[in-house]
């Protein structure tokens, strides 16, 4: 089955430019002119990538990007005519898995969305997410790493899932107390290295030669990029 993306862009030559090169490529396209048609489709078409220009009618896509990163793992590579360092960093920071500047290369577009596709978590039956031999079950509730069941509590749970989505990037420790425990503070920063340890032994990862969950000293953790592996 092709792969669906989403393109996001008020521009209607823009639109046919992207939409076509992708079509010719086999994938399946939608789009949406403003944001709320694109947080509409989103949520009801769950595309596998969204190709998302900044400067859309409200909301804007900053505020889009937000959403998405909030409720669910789709990439999103932004695609806009503001190229100014700012802009990028904003994107990126808000958690964009790329950012193109306007005018664009179609080829370099198509290259970057294969290289992000594959990065990607597979996500099936939109509460599966697979990544190397680890699969997350959000609906059961369920870990299996080489199809055995693995049994964690709760927040480890949480933890492992809220790397899982952002396969490549580091996740600071304040970031990761906020969204798994709600809150950050001095000194609970050992709360989810003591986590973390046991989840790794739970999970056979061994933090001198990791295959998972690589420490980034100094700033927190990230889970390590790998190929997708189809359950």
């Amino acid at each position: 089955m092709s792969n669906k993306v989403l393109i996001v862009d008020d521009e209607p030559a823009i639109v046919e430019l992207v939409a076509f090169n992708l079509k010719k490529e086999g994938y399946e396209v939608i789009v949406a002119e403003d944001g709320q048609k694109a947080l509409e489709l989103w949520r009801s078409e769950r595309p596998d990538l969204v190709i998302l220009d900044l400067m859309i009618p409200e909301p804007d896509g900053y505020e889009v990007c937000r959403v998405i990163r909030r409720e669910g793992a789709t990439p999103v590579i932004m695609l806009t005519a503001r190229g100014e360092e700012a802009d990028r960093v904003k994107g990126l920071d808000l958690g964009a898995d790329d950012y193109m500047v306007k005018p664009f290369s179609p080829k370099e577009l198509l290259a970057r969305v294969r290289a992000v596709l594959r990065r990607a978590p597979t996500l099936q039956d939109d509460h599966v997410i697979a990544i190397g031999d680890l699969v997350i079950d959000d609906l059961r509730h369920e870990v299996r790493v080489g199809g055995k069941l693995i049994d964690l509590t709760p927040k480890e749970f949480e933890l492992l899932r809220e790397l899982a989505v952002s396969p490549g990037q580091v996740l600071e420790r304040d970031y990761l107390l906020e969204k798994v425990w709600g809150y950050s503070f001095a000194g609970a920063t050992r709360t989810l290295d003591v986590h973390i340890r046991r989840l790794r032994q739970k999970i056979n990862d061994d933090p001198q030669s990791p295959k998972y969950i690589e420490t980034v000293h100094g700033l927190g953790y990230k889970f390590i990029e790998q190929e997708p592996h189809n359950v």
